[in-house]
């Protein structure tokens, strides 16, 4: 059996399409939205089946990876996030780098030498790797008007990752993958399918609501936003952190949400100027991510 695990976000989604385009097997996807981060927990696989993981954290599924290669199953690892030590095992195979200016599509694209490069350059956008993706998809020799339309799409796919819950978003990441991977190519899908229009226009509505937001605190080295507990705030985190990035590239950026418990979830941009240290901040909270970006 094929299992693919992935998260919801454009990045894992776009990594996990590339591949069963390249390799189109019958396969059960383990997916959820944003912050699921243990997915490997939900994995039920036996000695000879096959892993895929995309976009997902070694570091904080490293157990549950060790018990599926104790069981005999094999593992193709892809992930750009730090992953502490990386098993030594004949069953995995890990495709891991955490450059600043790399992600999980990325390195798929990089694995299968671009046969589906334009669904990492949507990846890419998705990941807020404007200059990366947009410099790929020039040497592909797209136009403007279709680099901007990837662009959209990825950012409509990773805002649908965003919620506490399944009835936040609009598709549930498992069944907005189902339409994605129909297609080679995503000029394809956004001319077939008006689910991206419909994304797209959900997020600019919530980051319209964001507009008038200030500050709560800011100075020369740092921006901290705080959002009230509501549907499009919990949607609209994600796509509210990488516009204020772009915004403010010599900045850092926190960008804390209310929760119903009295709490925060907390979202880290190192600046783009010098996109390092996020995951190691955060990891100081019990969170965790990548250099440019993560979460607590």
């Amino acid at each position: 059996m094929n299992i693919d695990v992935c998260n919801g976000d454009a990045d894992g989604l776009c990594a996990v399409v590339q591949w069963r385009l390249h390799a189109p097997q019958p396969a059960c996807l383990i997916t959820g939205l944003k912050r699921d981060i243990g997915l490997l927990e939900r994995v039920q696989a036996v000695a000879g089946d096959e892993l895929l993981v995309c976009d997902v954290s070694l570091r904080r599924n490293r157990l549950a990876l060790l018990r599926l290669l104790q069981a005999g199953v094999s593992v193709r690892y892809f992930d750009h996030h730090a992953p502490g030590d990386v098993p030594l095992h004949p069953l995995l195979q890990a495709h891991i780098d955490v450059a600043g200016d790399t992600c999980t599509s990325l390195l798929v694209d990089r694995y299968l030498g671009g046969r589906f490069r334009a669904w990492a350059v949507v990846g890419a956008f998705g990941d807020n790797l404007s200059a990366v993706a947009d410099g790929l998809a020039a040497d592909m020799g797209l136009s403007l008007e279709d680099r901007l339309r990837l662009q959209t799409l990825g950012e409509a796919i990773n805002y649908n990752a965003y919620g506490d819950s399944e009835q936040d978003v609009l598709w549930a990441p498992a069944r907005l993958y189902a339409r994605l991977v129909r297609y080679p190519d995503p000029l394809a899908f956004l001319a077939h399918e008006p689910v991206a229009a419909e994304l797209a226009a959900r997020r600019q509505g919530d980051l319209q609501q964001a507009q008038g937001l200030a500050p709560h605190y800011q100075d020369a080295q740092v921006s901290v936003y705080v959002l009230p507990d509501a549907p499009w705030s919990r949607r609209v985190s994600g796509s509210l952190s990488n516009a204020l990035a772009r915004a403010q590239p010599r900045r850092a950026l926190a960008l804390l949400r209310a929760t119903a418990g009295g709490g925060y979830v907390v979202s880290v941009r190192a600046p783009l100027s010098a996109p390092q240290g996020a995951a190691e901040f955060c990891r100081g909270f019990g969170g965790d991510g990548r250099a440019g970006a993560a979460g607590i």
